[in-house]
């Protein structure tokens, strides 16, 4: 904590530059906005308008960490998870926003989703987002 502390921002430049196509509808949507006391567009607006740095991946394959939310949409994991997430979910929690790669369980807010496929075994390298790379959502 003392070091991230220290160094107070961090730089976006370097990697690709990444867009994912997004439908914002998720189940936590609207949810989220009102949590954030924002309109649904002021919330898509604000995880539309920016640049995320992906992290790591982690948890799943394909699944890319990426930061950091505005914090007026910073919302807090699902108390109780869901057993079932569809995969190409885009999701935010903690400060972060991610895409499920695959149907599995899950406790970040669903505000939306993707056609794109972020996870695919036959291609080279399989993971459409890897560490270090720019992403942005680009609402459709």
């Amino acid at each position: 904590m003392r070091l991230a502390k220290t160094h107070g921002s961090v730089s976006i430049k370097g990697g690709r530059a990444v867009e994912i196509p997004t439908h914002y509808d998720g189940p936590d949507l609207r949810e989220t906005a009102e949590r954030s006391k924002l309109s649904i567009d002021e919330l898509v607006a604000l995880h539309s308008g920016r640049t995320y740095r992906a992290f790591f991946l982690g948890f799943l394959p394909g699944f890319a960490y990426c930061g950091v939310l505005d914090p007026r949409i910073v919302a807090p994991r699902l108390v109780r998870p869901r057993e079932r997430v569809p995969a190409g979910s885009v999701a935010i929690a903690d400060g972060q926003t991610s895409i499920y790669p695959f149907d599995s369980p899950g406790g970040w807010r669903l505000i939306g989703r993707t056609d794109a496929r972020v996870f695919d075994s036959t291609r080279e390298p399989p993971a459409l987002i890897r560490p270090g790379d720019r992403v942005r959502f680009v609402a459709s």
